[in-house]
């Protein structure tokens, strides 16, 4: 099989011209091969100012490696193999897929899949009637230090975790579906789907998540104060622990991330299931709910 021809829809996020650099200039140090992006719709959302407000320069750039521009989403799946669905705005990500799914094309949905569970639902009853698959992932999941630590085989299960990472939040975007959702990607990875109820204590400058899951193992998320944007994770081992630094590796995460994409889009199996993903939109509702409310809620 030659390269994928690749669609793009949304460019209001960095994202989009980081993963078209990556993808398109094969003098790139961390180049991913095996597709190029060659056609995009420059979408936006009209109401979310750090989404309107990218579109021009984002879009001059991508049209830096040769994309080409179209006016809609039918054009891009039209003309592609696989779509990456990069709009910034998860609100509009369903609206989105409804327009896309028909054309039966692997679509790639940048974090978050969506702001809510009944989206979440809808959008994997939207792959099943049209047999298209669809993945979502935070970039976090990814990252080199952390899957060199979880390949580690000589310390046994893995009993906890502490995550730790920014969370910026965005009025459009509630609570911690802005940037908290890349820590929770992260403490999926390390522990799994299965979370049974989930706390929060939070103040102006910190927010701490806790969580225990069916077996009974806890699982934490801790919100850097303001200005310490460090990603990483204190894995508990039954025979130790590891430190995880994602800034440890000069390999981007966006090329892990994609490297994956790409083999989903091959393969069309996603590599993480699109029944994990609605349970971290659930985590996060839930998350949500006790930062304002003070209580345990069940996921």
């Amino acid at each position: 099989m030659g390269d994928l021809q690749l669609g793009m829809i949304g460019l209001d996020t960095s994202h989009a011209s980081a993963f078209t650099e990556l993808l398109n200039d094969p003098a790139h140090p961390f180049h991913v091969k095996g597709g190029k992006v060659v056609t995009a719709c420059p979408a936006g959302s009209d109401d979310f100012e750090l989404s309107y407000s990218r579109i021009g320069g984002i879009t001059r750039k991508v049209e830096q490696y040769g994309v080409h521009m179209v006016d809609s989403f039918e054009q891009v799946a039209e003309t592609c193999d696989a779509i990456l669905l990069e709009s910034v705005d998860g609100r509009a990500h369903l609206q989105q897929v409804e327009k896309l799914a028909r054309f039966k094309k692997p679509i790639f949905i940048d974090k978050p899949l969506c702001l809510c569970s009944t989206d979440a639902i809808k959008m994997e009853e939207l792959s099943k009637q049209h047999g298209v698959p669809i993945m979502s992932s935070s970039a976090l999941r990814f990252a080199e230090p952390l899957r060199q630590a979880l390949a580690i085989k000589d310390k046994g299960d893995i009993i906890g975790v502490d995550c730790f990472g920014p969370m910026d939040k965005m009025e459009t975007q509630p609570g911690y579906f802005w940037y908290g959702i890349h820590t929770i990607e992260m403490l999926y990875a390390i522990i799994g789907s299965g979370a049974q109820h989930v706390s929060v204590l939070s103040n102006p400058d910190s927010d701490l998540v806790i969580s225990q899951w069916k077996d009974g193992r806890i699982g934490t998320v801790r919100g850097n104060a303001p200005g310490n944007y460090g990603f990483g994770a204190l894995i508990h081992f039954e025979k130790g622990n590891e430190f995880v630094c994602i800034d440890s590796s000069s390999k981007p995460c966006y090329a892990s991330l994609l490297e994956q994409v790409m083999l989903f889009f091959k393969d069309r199996k996603p590599v993480v299931p699109i029944q994990e993903t609605q349970e971290i939109i659930r985590f996060i509702e839930a998350a949500n709910e006790s930062r304002e409310t003070g209580i345990q809620v069940r996921i």
